[in-house]
Order: structure tokens, then sequence, then C-alpha cells
């Protein structure tokens, strides 16, 4: 019986296999000259022309590597430009002699749209440290999670898992539930008719600010003579006016007024040393 040469099926032992050649994207076109020509040339009109030559060829694989981060809160073409980007620095710092260009670029293309995201994107400017803790902590809770029926790691876990403290955890949890915010003027959950989360923000209370007066002038009314001390009680604790003041003491108005004015600049001056010390 003829063998047919022309089939991509071999038997073996009684077994029928097919073998399928494994195909590269079709943005993967072949530049591998063109970079090593680019390798071999100066700065110049034709290194600059062949650059940006290659960086046209590959911009589809850009293109699709921005398009597995779409639906995160980024825009296609802001996402695109972003891996172009990428690419660029790709293309500028590829060696040929170290494998093929798409392993080199893939990776970097990638990581320059994982950087958007990372410093980019957050709501509120969140420190580089906190940042990292959050990435962390995610791929941490990724790997405990993979197998199906895992239960959800505790914080002891994902500490145990990524080396971290248990408080170094807290702070990436709480950032993966922060990477956008909340308007004030929201509604609370069902129930809280006509309440918005600005209702229940509190008030700044001004009575703290009387404490804190209070107790700075305390020191430089223990102070005072004995006589000046009896005037400022009577003028601001008991009400009184000057000139009551001054028949009970038996000086005059005048005398009184001066004597409160020389007393409270001491005390303010006293008070405003110790809180600038």
């Amino acid at each position: 019986m003829p063998t047919d040469l022309s089939t991509s099926r071999s038997r073996t032992l009684g077994t029928t296999t097919r073998t399928t050649p494994r195909r590269a994207h079709d943005d993967a076109p072949d530049t591998a000259a063109r970079f090593t020509r680019l390798a071999e040339l100066g700065d110049g009109p034709e290194r600059e022309a062949l650059r940006d030559e290659l960086v046209a060829a590959w911009l589809p694989m850009a293109h699709r590597i921005a398009g597995r981060f779409r639906d995160r809160g980024e825009s296609v073409e802001d996402l695109r430009q972003v891996a172009a980007l990428g690419l660029v620095k790709a293309v500028d710092r590829y060696d040929p002699s170290r494998g093929a260009f798409e392993s080199y670029a893939v990776p970097t293309i990638t990581g320059e749209v994982k950087r958007h995201f990372r410093d980019r994107m957050w709501a509120l400017r969140v420190p580089r440290r906190v940042q990292e803790l959050r990435n962390r902590v995610r791929v941490a809770r990724r790997e405990l999670t993979q197998n199906p029926g895992s239960p959800e790691p505790t914080v002891g876990d994902l500490a145990a898992r990524t080396g971290l403290t248990e408080d170094e955890v807290g702070a990436g949890l709480e950032a993966l539930e922060s990477f956008s915010t909340l308007s004030l003027d929201a509604e609370l959950a069902a129930g809280e008719d006509g309440y918005s989360l600005a209702d229940t923000l509190g008030d700044s209370d001004t009575s703290y600010d009387v404490v804190v007066d209070r107790e700075a002038a305390k020191e430089g009314l223990r102070r005072l003579p004995e006589r000046e001390r009896a005037i400022l009680y009577m003028r601001f604790f008991e009400d009184m006016t000057q000139s009551r003041i001054a028949d009970r003491l038996g000086i005059s108005q005048m005398h009184v007024s001066r004597l409160i004015s020389r007393s409270c600049a001491r005390v303010r001056a006293e008070a405003l040393g110790r809180t600038a010390g």
C-alpha cells in the first residue's frame, strides 16, 4: 500500500498523532537582520530611520499587550501609548546576541504598563513603599488561593508567605482596597435614606482650642503677682467692670486698665514662648 508522504500524521505503535508546527504571533515579524544592522550603525539619520522602522514593525505586538490591561480604569488609547513607550525602550536596549527580540520586548513592555498603573492610576498618591507592600500581598494572596477550595488566607498566612510583618501585611491589604476613592456625596447603604458619606463625618470642636489656650496660659498666670491675678479673675471670670474693680481695690480705673494690659501681654508672651520652644 503506498505511503502518503504529504500527510502530517505519523503512526507509532498503532497510535495516530498529528504534529502541528508551532506558530508565532502574527504581530511578531522577522526583523533579526534589521536588528543586527541597527547594532552595527552609529548615531545618525540612517540609524534613526531603521530604529523607527523597527518600532513600527513591532507596534501591533505592543498594542496586543496593552489590550490585556483593558477595563482597569484606563483608556485603551492611553494604554497603547504607554506600551509604545515600552517598545521604544526595548528597541533601544535590545542586544541581538542575547536571544529573540520578542523574548526581551514582551516583559519590557508589560513592565512599563504595570508601572503606569502603579504610579499613575491611584486616585490618591500613596508612598512607593505602600505600593510595593500592596503588590507583594496581592501576589501572595493569589498564590495561596490558586487551588480550588483554598480558604481565604489570614494575615498570619500572608505574613509567613511574604516575609513581612503583620502590620505591613495590614497596610498592604488596606492599599488593595484603596486604588480608587469614593465621593463624599455618595449615598449610604439602603436604610439611610437622604444621608451621604459626608453626613457621617464629625465637625471640628472649638472647645479644644479653649483647652489648649488655658493650658498654655496656666503657668504664666501662676507667675503673676497676687493682685494682678485677682484683677484678671474679677475682670474675666466675675465679669466686673474696670471701674468696679478700681473701687474695690482703691485705685484708679486707668491703673486697673494698665495692669490688665500688662498682665495679659506677659501671660501671652510666656505662652507663645513655650509653644515655639
